[in-house]
């Protein structure tokens, strides 16, 4: 079987280019998967979790907080809004993150940017769940 080419770019760096056996992404409206010989197509992302399985059938994940997929030729790439991977998550900092965004949302004044502090706490909990924590 033919390999799928991954990249993943965000305003700051290229986070990883590499050959692919399958390529599953978190689209805005439900997950995408990718093999090779995908028709072309482009897509928007939400905040969440991409895998892929790598030439010797390891999964690997990466947390993605939005952005866009293109697809075309055999080649899967992602341009995030941020991304990272598994293993570059700092696991305390993404649970202090969560705890913050959830002091937030619990508090019930003025002043307190509810959608704001819904997304912050999404963000959090996606970088937990693709470190594996």
């Amino acid at each position: 079987m033919a390999d799928l080419r991954l990249e993943v770019v965000t305003p700051e760096r290229t986070v990883l280019t590499e050959d692919a056996q399958s390529v599953v992404v978190p689209g805005v409206e439900g997950r995408l998967g990718f093999l090779s010989g995908h028709a072309p197509m482009v897509a928007g992302l939400g905040i969440g979790i991409v895998e892929y399985g790598s030439v010797n059938a390891e999964k690997t994940r990466l947390a993605i907080t939005g952005g866009f997929v293109e697809v075309a030729e055999n080649k899967v790439s992602i341009l995030a809004d941020t991304a990272e991977l598994a293993g570059e998550i700092d696991v305390a900092r993404a649970m202090a993150a969560k705890e913050r965004a959830e002091r937030r949302l619990q508090q019930r004044q003025e002043g307190v940017d509810r959608a704001r502090a819904e997304a912050a706490f999404r963000r959090a909990v996606n970088r937990l769940q693709a470190a594996g924590a």
